[in-house]
């Protein structure tokens, strides 16, 4: 059974020869067909050097290239591969279309690891799980890499955007396809910016509804989900992007808890709730880890309404002088967030109280508007690297926003009270332990500050961005103490 590879590209000069060359050196290819975008970087001549046929496409986009070569293409099976695969296994070939050599298999995807995917883990499983329940265990939808029999193909409808392989992969199945998922490795793609992630975000959904709505999946109970959905799409795509290359960005990043607001949300919220005796057993119970304690409080709050979460973090008061403090910061260049272990329905609104830039924490799940007592921790708090200590902590957010937005320990500031902090203290150009809880936190810290966030302008470095004051009031009417 003969193999057509067929790899949509767009400026893809860098890696493509690679690629033509390991597909052509497996004896199941007939032929590498290459369909160009329009590329101005050589990449249909370094193609057609390396023994591909090249065509160029008949209309710009994905889906329209994926149709050019399937037209010409000879083969029963049609391997898709993207353009700008940078280190790919050596038998990726054989992996994808042996189980449909095998006969078990009418379309096979591929499954790897990467750096990056966002898309797919808040926006495309998700809305599989709501729409198409019986996918959702699939780890790559969105994955170009995909081998299918050319007969399928006829019966599938090729979008012309991003969710043009989502779009395949629901219609094969739905059409009776054999579906298979195989695994190729760690491969790595070129990083895409948080603007391009957000218009392929909305792509992909346009398709998986379009998708839900032709085979008669909507119902008004799913589409109460999507507000869910889109809360938790934005709670990982509002960091912002990296600086130009060479520039430099100022962080400023403050703990929410006892910082930011004049005491615990998640104390306040168990008080309304009834729950503070219980809540007493997990919080800043040392016994525990940090995931453990975190799934532990979000179960304490199981069919919670999410307007009680809402409330609470409205109704808190603020630390003395924290909104001065944040716009002061923001006017001086600095982009200011907040890093907190509690969850993301508050920290969204405190952030907005305070004008704060993106907030960081961990993720309660709700069904229509009701907490499942469930939480997906964040994907910051729990980065691979950044800490060797905790599973889950700020330091390791810290690394995340190094990798995904350009920060720079030397230039960010760090703000908090808790034994929490102390690892983003220890990383950070200058720390300050604000009412500090322990020794130890205002040991970790450079600074140490007790009356209003407004003191943090009293500490070298910061006399320059002083707020001005309103209405004649002393912003600074309390000394720092050190």
């Amino acid at each position: 059974m003969g193999v057509s590879v067929v790899i949509p590209v767009l400026n893809e000069a860098a890696t493509i020869a690679r690629i033509v060359r390991l597909c052509l050196r497996d004896p199941r290819v007939d032929e590498v067909i290459v369909v160009d975008d329009g590329s101005i970087d050589g990449t249909a001549e370094v193609a057609t050097r390396a023994g591909a046929l090249v065509l160029t496409s008949s209309l710009l986009g994905k889906g329209a290239s994926m149709e050019d070569g399937i037209a010409v293409a000879r083969s029963e099976v049609i391997l898709f591969l993207d353009g700008d695969l940078k280190e790919v296994c050596t038998d990726l070939v054989e992996r994808m279309v042996g189980p449909i050599e095998e006969g078990w298999a009418d379309l096979v995807k591929a499954k790897f690891t990467r750096d990056a995917g966002r898309v797919t883990i808040l926006a495309a499983r998700p809305l599989l799980a709501v729409f198409f329940p019986e996918l959702a265990h699939y780890e790559q939808p969105l994955g170009g890499i995909v081998a299918v029999r050319r007969s399928l193909l006829r019966e599938v409808r090729l979008e012309n955007d991003y969710g043009v392989d989502v779009g395949l992969f629901i219609d094969a199945h739905m059409k009776g396809a054999r579906l298979a998922e195989v695994d190729i490795g760690r491969i790595d793609h070129d990083s895409q910016s948080l603007e391009a992630l957000g218009a392929m975000a909305k792509q992909i959904i346009r398709v998986i509804l379009d998708r839900a709505w032709r085979y008669d999946r909507l119902s008004i109970n799913q589409l109460r989900e999507m507000e869910e959905l889109e809360r938790r799409f934005k709670a990982e795509m509002c960091l912002p992007e990296p600086p130009a290359a060479g520039a430099v960005r100022r962080f400023a990043l403050f703990d929410m808890d006892g910082t930011i607001l004049r005491g615990r949300f998640i104390v306040e919220l168990a008080e309304r709730m009834g729950a503070g005796a219980e809540l007493a057993h997990f919080l800043d119970n040392g016994r525990l880890d940090e995931v453990e304690r975190t799934r532990a409080i979000a179960r304490l709050f199981t069919g919670a309404h999410k307007e009680v979460f809402q409330e609470v973090a409205r109704d808190l008061p603020l630390t003395d002088g924290a909104v001065d403090t944040v716009v002061a910061l923001r006017r001086a260049g600095y982009v200011v967030g907040l890093v907190t272990d509690s969850f993301y329905v508050a920290a969204e609104i405190v952030r907005r109280r305070v004008f704060a830039d993106f907030a960081i924490a961990h993720l309660l799940r709700f069904r229509s508007g009701v907490s499942t007592g469930e939480v997906d921790l964040s994907p910051a708090l729990g980065h691979d690297h950044g800490c060797r200590k905790h599973q889950s902590c700020k330091g390791r957010a810290l690394r995340y926003l190094v990798d995904n937005a350009g920060l720079v320990y030397k230039h960010t500031l760090a703000v908090g009270d808790g034994d929490n902090d102390i690892c983003m203290f220890r990383k950070v150009g200058v720390s300050i332990a604000f009412r500090a809880r322990s020794k130890e936190v205002s040991r970790a810290a450079t600074y140490a500050i007790d009356g209003s966030l407004l003191e943090i302008f009293e500490l070298p470095g910061f006399r320059g961005l002083r707020p001005r004051p309103r209405d004649g009031e002393n912003l600074y009417a309390l000394p720092s103490r050190r």
